[in-house]
């Protein structure tokens, strides 16, 4: 017999039972897990598709087309990347644009997105039989980089809560949420779609750098601080190149550290983590051409430098603690010792800095998430829609039910207090801030909401669904349970059991505690208990079925949306007054007329929006684009746009060849004309003297222009075609008009050839060195007088410059006139017949035929007039919003019995006080919704008289 064989060698029964109910339960503990991450790996795997496919509509309904504005010119910058190289990409002077001055694009461009698409184009070949091209590839990385960034939220959620459930049910949430989709669709090129994967990754990497280590003990430094630290800074570095919202992921980081210190939490840990982040992203953000050294000296990035620095000094103090066994009360003393020099150091340092102009000042764009009012001082900036603040339409708009959900989140997050959830919570409360504060930082609040959307619907799906199931099975089996959620991330169970021996160890002082103990021990006991376990799935299982139709309705909501903001805009679909459905293309009709019809060296004017697409689909030289970078430029567009012809024509003819407006309603350029003129005025202050606002420069009740505006050279190229409104001919000659009205294109007469030589010879240019590629252009000698008279904008947010008392003025009385304290009518002739005759708070009173507008036609009776009376409508209503609002013209009145007198209906009109436009959402002061709507509304009505009788071209039918 074997020694195998040998009785004496058999387990004595009741021993091999329990190795027997050892080894089931080690296996059913396995099989556990394995079932559930399957079904959390099933779930991503889905979320990924759903990211994918939502974000497609449209290359689905308009194939492979770019987007926008911007795009246009990312998609220019990645072609030229690909065709030249990184040396001339890194080097390139593009004399295409801003002319005569041109721009540095090598220098002002944060290349990430460009980087990252040439590598994705070049290695598609090896994994694909038929590669895409350039612009597919461009068009889709929105799309596959929605993907990515939702596995990286999930992750990071994972991280800060301690659970899967949460970090997967954020990604299912952030793969559809409208707050992401709105800048991740397919053709949406811009950088913001990129940015989110990096931003997302980086947050990941620093939360996770600061997980406890069971193995390691006394606050020193983990092995996975360094790791993570390590990765923390790299990802910060591509973030950094990826778009100019870097500072929000630095000084986030440097919050929450700054937080951690102050709440009693620091640790070498802390110390290596930040100072790789700090060391790593400095060094390469300081690579990206466009941050060079800001890190270093703009104020709004000297918090994390101060951080950095403060957390130098903890650690030298932390050392000496653990070196010499000093008391808490010697290690306070310590601390003061080393702050206090430091710290006067640092004074002394930053005194002799300051009047030399070392630190850069915040730039409008910050300086408006801090001030109370609601414009920044500079006309340029508050052109811009996504620059105002947001409100809780818009918090509606595009987080949908995860603005109800999010708060529960949030109140999750304060019960349990770890490094990791401590981001979380600062993450939330800062996002939402400058949410609020700007609209189009809303899309910096996805990913949080996400994160504590799925925080709630984690911890619910843990707690009555999950635990209890595992405590089911756990009795079934013999296998006990482990509560892994509800501990430190990182600490073992021995540790845990450790702790738990410890904590009941009574003595004579300790039983206040001990009853506390108890008390948690018989509510845990009370939780746990069968009865309490059937209750709670039961619970878990109907709040699933119950949040069925919600989802499905988030679901069914995200998607409408997505195809809403998939639209190219750049083309769109519309209905004919037949009802026949046409794809309105005009814009690139006319850039595809430029680039066949013109000469290459062709010089293009229009408004700063229209650039990127003119020099990347018409490929001819624009004179500005949405780049901005040049305020006393763009201010010399908008004079000559509203300036009467001859005196237009007199600069004109020295900069541009061709002259293109955008007309046709909607957003044309009279839409846009209040804020050439106001630009125009902040730098040639004689356009509209003494009024900051040019409220000369707009319409009369019933659309009838103001003198200025009826001599202006944008007015007449818009409305070119009417009878009543001539064209110089011998001036601007008409060559062009899109198939449905939407754009125009005039032809310069006279253009001085002397002028356009001058700027074409390279020895006119001034180079930084001889020799050198950065060469900037100059405007020709005969502008000069123009140019010299300029006056310098200084922005409100420069404090290393002086301002004189007149500057202060214009400041003071444009803020004033911007938020309605002083909005004077403009003097003219008598009211055209428009009549105010009531106001409703319903939209639905308006009638099934109403046709709605937006800009400037809500905030203004005269425009919305003009507005009704081009569709053939007697009634216009208005609710103003700010400088816009919304308009419906529309034909039946409603009821008498159905109208409404208070404050909001009263609201005077942005260009006239005289007049009401009623108001919208905050405007309306503490006004409510009226029955049945969803929004605050007060729609003042008008009665516009009859409507035309003139017969619609084929060209103004859409």
């Amino acid at each position: 017999m074997t020694r195998r064989d040998s009785p004496s060698q058999s387990p004595h029964p009741s021993e091999a039972s329990r190795r027997s109910g050892g080894g089931m339960a080690v296996s059913a503990s396995l099989a556990g897990k394995v079932v559930l991450w399957t079904f959390y790996l099933v779930i991503l795997y889905f979320c990924c598709i759903a990211a994918y496919q939502i974000r497609i509509y449209a290359i689905t309904n308009y194939g492979y087309v770019i987007h926008e504005f911007d795009p246009w010119f990312n998609f220019r910058a990645t072609k030229y990347l690909a065709e030249h190289g990184w040396h001339a990409f890194f080097h390139w002077f593009d004399y295409k644009v801003w002319y005569p001055l041109g721009r540095p694009v090598g220098t002002t461009i944060y290349p990430g997105m460009q980087i990252t698409s040439v590598a994705i184009w070049r290695l598609l070949p090896y994994v694909m039989k038929a590669p895409l091209s350039l612009n597919d590839v461009c068009c889709l990385v929105p799309a596959w980089f929605g993907v990515s960034a939702t596995m990286a939220l999930g992750a990071f959620t994972a991280e800060c809560t301690g659970t899967w459930s949460a970090g997967v049910a954020s990604a299912a949430i952030m793969a559809i949420i409208p707050a992401h989709i709105m800048r991740s669709v397919a053709g949406g090129y811009d950088n913001e779609s990129i940015a989110l994967t990096a931003m997302c990754g980086t947050f990941y990497c620093w939360v996770r750098s600061l997980r406890a280590d069971a193995h390691v003990s006394d606050g020193r430094a983990t092995r996975d601080c360094y790791t993570f630290g390590v990765l923390t800074g790299l990802a910060y570095v591509y973030m950094v190149a990826a778009w100019g919202g870097y500072v929000f992921v630095l000084n986030m980081i440097g919050v929450h550290a700054a937080a951690l210190v102050m709440l009693g939490r620091y640790s070498s840990k802390l110390h290596r983590a930040y100072s790789l982040f700090f060391v790593i992203g400095t060094l390469g953000a300081t690579r990206v051409p466009p941050v060079n050294l800001a890190p270093l000296k703009s104020l709004e990035q000297m918090g994390p430098l101060l951080v950095f620095i403060v957390m130098q000094m903890l650690e030298y103090v932390e050392v000496q603690r653990r070196r010499k066994k000093l008391s808490f009360k010697q290690v306070l003393l310590l601390r003061l010792k080393v702050a206090v020099p430091c710290g006067l150091v640092l004074l002394m340092l930053a005194a002799a800095l300051y009047p030399t102009g070392y630190f850069g000042p915040l730039s409008a764009r910050v300086r408006s998430l801090f001030v109370k009012h609601t414009r920044t001082g500079n006309p340029l900036v508050d052109s811009v829609a996504e620059h105002q603040p947001a409100n809780e339409q818009a918090y509606q708009h595009y987080l949908s039910h995860i603005y109800s959900i999010a708060p529960i989140g949030f109140g999750l997050s304060l019960l349990r207090w770890t490094d990791a959830n401590l981001f979380l919570v600062l993450y939330g409360a800062v996002a939402y801030y400058f949410s609020n504060k700007m609209a189009r930082l809303i899309i910096l609040l996805g990913p949080v909401a996400s994160a504590l959307g799925g925080t709630a619907i984690g911890a619910a799906f843990d707690q009555l669904i999950l635990r209890s199931i595992q405590r089911a099975m756990g009795w079934v089996v013999g296998v006990p349970v482990e509560e892994e959620t509800e501990a430190p991330a990182g600490e073992s169970a021995k540790v845990r059991r450790r702790k738990e021996a410890v904590k009941h160890k009574i003595d004579g002082l300790d039983r206040a505690k001990a009853v506390a103990d108890m008390t948690v021990r018989t509510v845990d006991k009370v939780y746990n208990h069968p009865f309490s376990l059937a209750i709670r799935l039961a619970l878990g299982l109907w709040l699933v079925y119950a949040s069925v139709p919600t989802a499905l309705d988030f679901y069914d909501y995200s998607h409408k949306l997505a195809e809403s903001l998939s639209q190219p805009q750049i083309m769109f679909k519309a209905k004919l007054y037949n009802g026949q459905e046409v794809m309105v293309d005009d814009y690139r009709e006319a850039y595809w007329w430029l680039r066949d019809h013109t000469p290459q060296d062709a010089r293009v004017m229009a408004w700063w929006d229209y650039g990127y697409q003119i020099t990347g689909i018409g490929e001819r030289t624009t004179i500005a684009d949405g780049n901005t970078w040049n305020h006393e430029h763009i201010a010399t567009l908008g004079l000559i746009l509203s300036a009467p012809e001859h005196k237009a024509h007199s600069i004109a003819r020295h900069l541009a060849d061709y002259v293109l407006v955008w007309a046709g309603g909607g957003g044309d350029d009279l839409a846009k004309s209040p804020h050439m003129a106001r630009i125009g005025n902040s730098v040639y202050r004689d356009i509209c003297p003494g009024d900051p606002t040019c409220s000369q420069f707009g319409f009369y009740q019933g659309g009838v222009p103001t003198p200025m505006m009826e001599q202006a050279l944008l007015y007449k190229l818009v409305s070119y075609g009417r009878k009543d409104v001539p064209v110089n001919e011998s001036l601007f000659q008409h060559v062009f008009t899109s198939k449905y009205g939407k754009v125009r294109i005039f032809k310069i007469r006279r253009v001085s050839l002397k002028s356009k030589k001058w700027v074409a010879d390279p020895a006119n240019r001034l180079c930084d060195a001889p020799g050198s590629w950065y060469c900037t252009g100059q405007y020709p000698p005969a502008l000069a007088p123009l140019i010299s008279r300029r006056k310098n904008f200084a922005q409100l947010e420069d404090f290393n410059t002086g301002r004189s008392k007149e500057d202060e003025e214009y400041d003071r009385e444009y803020h004033e006139r911007m938020s309605g304290k002083r909005s004077p009518a403009p003097a003219g002739p008598p009211p055209s017949p428009i009549k105010y005759v009531g106001c409703v708070g319903a939209e639905a009173l308006l009638g099934e035929d109403r046709v709605y507008e937006g800009g400037g036609y809500g905030s203004s009776a005269e425009m919305g007039a003009a507005f009704a009376r081009e569709f053939g409508m007697r009634y216009v209503a208005l609710a103003r919003v700010d400088e816009d609002g919304h308009a419906f013209a529309f034909s039946t009145l409603p009821k008498k019995s159905l109208m409404l007198d208070d404050d909001g209906c009263h609201t005077p009109c942005a260009d006239d006080d005289r007049m009401a436009c009623g108001c919208a959402d905050e405007l309306c002061g503490g006004l409510g919704a009226a029955p049945g709507e969803e929004h605050v509304r007060r729609w003042a009505l008008y009665k516009v008289g009859a409507p035309p009788k003139k017969k619609r071209s084929s060209k103004d039918e859409v």
